[in-house]
């Protein structure tokens, strides 16, 4: 294997104890992957459960573009299809990352969109939720790229997210640090929403906090 996905497997090594540690993905599940060149690089099952996402870096596999598996210990995880999906779908698209983020799990388990309340989140515009389809599933993969299809724009500049209901969040970035990063930012803004209801009462709706926003930054052009 080449050096660059060497150093790719590391990465993502590092960054899955990253957000393990800052509880954007828990022991049940999660998933990374980043596409090098013509092969994918993604975290194998029981990265959580097992692993505890403390991976070394030659647990972290390395499959195809077709999913099949070329290099690493163990085997790949059951939600590999996803990940293998969108970046083939995708050309912008560098990497997937998959995460049970604690404060957006909370508009899963809803199944409700994460509209934007912070001015760091506006670019993602509001967080879609998917059909539900159960997890592992083809159809699950489907239904994620259905979300994802026309914010081609939003992966170009840095990621595009998706709200798979009672599951998690999956997000598409241009790379992987991207996509890392609009994860966070994503349930940050969650965290917001879901403690700014007890700060307004109620009396303002997410709508009217976002409608608020967009004129702010708008003023301001």
């Amino acid at each position: 294997m080449s050096s660059a996905v060497a150093e790719m497997r590391a990465k993502i090594a590092e960054l899955g104890a990253l957000m393990f540690d800052r509880r954007l993905t828990d022991m049940a599940g999660g998933n990374i992957s980043a596409r090098v060149g013509d092969v994918i690089c993604i975290t194998p099952r029981y990265a959580g459960s097992k692993f505890r996402w403390r991976l070394r870096p030659e647990q972290v596999l390395v499959v195809d573009l077709h999913g099949k598996q070329l290099d690493g210990e163990g085997e790949a995880s059951r939600e590999a299809k996803v990940h293998v999906r969108l970046l083939n779908e995708f050309p912008d698209g560098g990497a997937v990352v998959h995460g049970h983020a604690r404060n957006a799990l909370v508009f899963c388990a809803a199944a409700q969109p994460i509209p934007p309340v912070l001015e760091d989140t506006l670019k993602f515009g509001e967080i879609k939720v998917a059909e539900f389809a159960p997890a592992h599933s083809p159809q699950l993969a489907e239904n994620i790229l259905a979300v994802l299809r026309g914010q081609e724009s939003r992966i170009r500049t840095q990621a595009a997210a998706v709200v798979a209901p009672w599951h998690g969040l999956f997000v598409l970035g241009k790379d992987l640090d991207a996509a890392v990063d609009a994860l966070e930012r994503i349930d940050t803004n969650a965290r917001c929403i879901l403690l700014g209801r007890l700060l307004t009462n109620g009396n303002i709706t997410l709508e009217q906090q976002g409608e608020a926003l967009a004129r702010a930054i708008e003023a301001f052009k």
